[in-house]
């Protein structure tokens, strides 16, 4: 009588998926899936469907993608990650912004839409915590920067030459001065500047690291696609946040790097949002330079300040303000330059968390989108490892948070460079209570 072999057959196939999941290889390979499809998303080369993404609300390949992302990520997490470590990402001060942004999504004018612009946000802060958590070495983490890096540059060039109406900006758009202008996978040329940027840090990371090839490679390309997207806030402070980290890291002076990286913080906020609300830094700014307006956000800055002190206290809630008709139909001083009542948001991450939210939330978000940070950096254990990562979340956490003075993505779901920001904000955390060995085999 021939034997069934079902029974074996099945057994077998357990006791291959069981070494499939343990293998050591299969965090790494989570971890550089989500890097790279949060930067890539479900719409490459689309100018407006990448940049919105899920928020739109009727994309039902971005709705399913994004919460595949989050699946992903949750069973990264549950399956490969310590409990102990999970926790270290969410700080009380995390916590109470999340709970400002609950509130905002109940205030909200559509609650329901809203409720689904905090789920994709939450898909993305699982997302980063995995991506930080899930890489079990410096050289796992360093495989899928490395990874991630390859496939996102790699596309934007690919583009470029493939596809070059939509990797870069053209005539026909609405911003027709942006012609020429390089966006690659993006939908703009604001949101590939800051990518690319923070994969040039990366590239340094990994230089120092040892892998040198690599790393010289992801900076070089990564900073001649910086150069080309015409952000001129991101080629100037690339540099300046790599200088601001690298000199007094040379001589052991990281005090040095975090009173630098404050007064540039405190230096901008007075440069841009002091001139619109400190009347004796207005007065000298429109004495030395009258036409200083930076592209007219000055203007909607004022009106942002001016509907905030309607509503102190309960905020617009989340995504209830910006391209309204309740914002369209306010009041407009005939003697203003620009009419602010079109602008898609602030055009200043910073003052955008008042008007989603409420004022206090504002003081909750400096300190933890800047001031934790800031005290973690100084707190990162003097091991290689944790050393070299660290560098890399300052140099990325100085230029993000710098570029939101100018730039609003706070909160904005599964955008790329708010999804940046919290790597580099939530990595300082991780690498100031976790020892980060070089490699697991030594």
């Amino acid at each position: 009588m021939p034997t069934n072999n079902t029974a074996n057959l099945r057994r077998t196939d357990r006791a291959w998926l069981a070494r499939t999941l343990n293998s050591p290889i299969v965090p790494t390979v989570i971890a550089t899936i989500l890097l790279t499809v949060i930067f890539v998303s479900f719409r490459p080369f689309q100018p407006q469907g990448a940049v919105l993404g899920p928020e739109s609300g009727g994309d039902i390949v971005n709705q399913l993608g994004f919460s595949m992302v989050g699946g992903l990520a949750v069973f990264g997490l549950l399956t490969y990650v310590n409990p102990r470590v999970i926790a270290i990402f969410f700080s009380p001060w995390w916590l109470l912004m999340l709970g400002f942004l609950a509130l905002s999504i109940m205030h909200a004018l559509d609650p329901s839409s809203a409720a689904r612009a905090g789920l994709f946000t939450l898909i993305g802060l699982v997302s980063v915590v995995a991506i930080l958590s899930l890489p079990r070495d410096a050289d796992a983490f360093s495989a899928m920067l490395v990874t991630a890096g390859t496939i996102v540059i790699g596309l934007s060039y690919a583009g470029l030459v493939l596809l070059p109406n939509v990797a870069m900006h053209n005539a026909g758009e609405i911003e027709s001065e942006f012609a020429g202008l390089w966006r690659g996978v993006f939908a703009h040329k604001n949101i590939a500047g800051p990518v690319m940027a923070g994969f040039s840090f990366a590239g340094i990371y990994l230089y120092r690291r040892g892998w040198k090839r690599r790393g010289l490679l992801l900076l070089a390309t990564a900073m001649l696609f910086v150069a080309h997207t015409g952000s001129k806030t991101s080629a100037g402070l690339v540099p300046l946040a790599i200088l601001a980290v690298m000199i007094p890291g040379l001589f052991g002076m990281r005090i040095l790097t975090v009173a630098l990286v404050a007064a540039a913080l405190v230096g901008t906020g007075v440069a841009t949002l002091g001139m619109v609300f400190l009347p004796p830094v207005k007065a000298v700014m429109l004495h030395y330079f009258p036409e200083l307006t930076y592209t007219g956000r000055t203007y909607i800055w004022e009106f942002a300040g001016e509907m905030i002190a309607r509503q102190p206290w309960t905020g617009y809630g989340l995504e209830s303000f910006w391209g309204k008709i309740s914002v369209a139909t306010t009041d407009h001083p005939f003697d203003r330059a620009w009419d602010v009542r079109r602008s898609v948001h602030g055009h200043n991450g910073y003052i955008d968390i008042p008007i989603g939210m409420v004022l206090p939330a504002l003081a909750v978000a400096i300190v933890t989108f800047l001031i934790q940070p800031m005290r973690d950096y100084l707190r990162v254990p003097l091991r290689r490892e944790n050393v070299l990562l660290g560098d890399f979340f300052m140099m990325t956490f100085m230029f993000t948070a710098l570029n939101a003075f100018l730039e609003s993505f706070f909160f904005r779901r599964v955008d790329p460079v708010w999804l940046f920001f919290v790597m580099s904000v939530m990595g300082l955390r991780m690498v100031a209570r976790r020892i980060i060995p070089a490699s697991s085999d030594r």
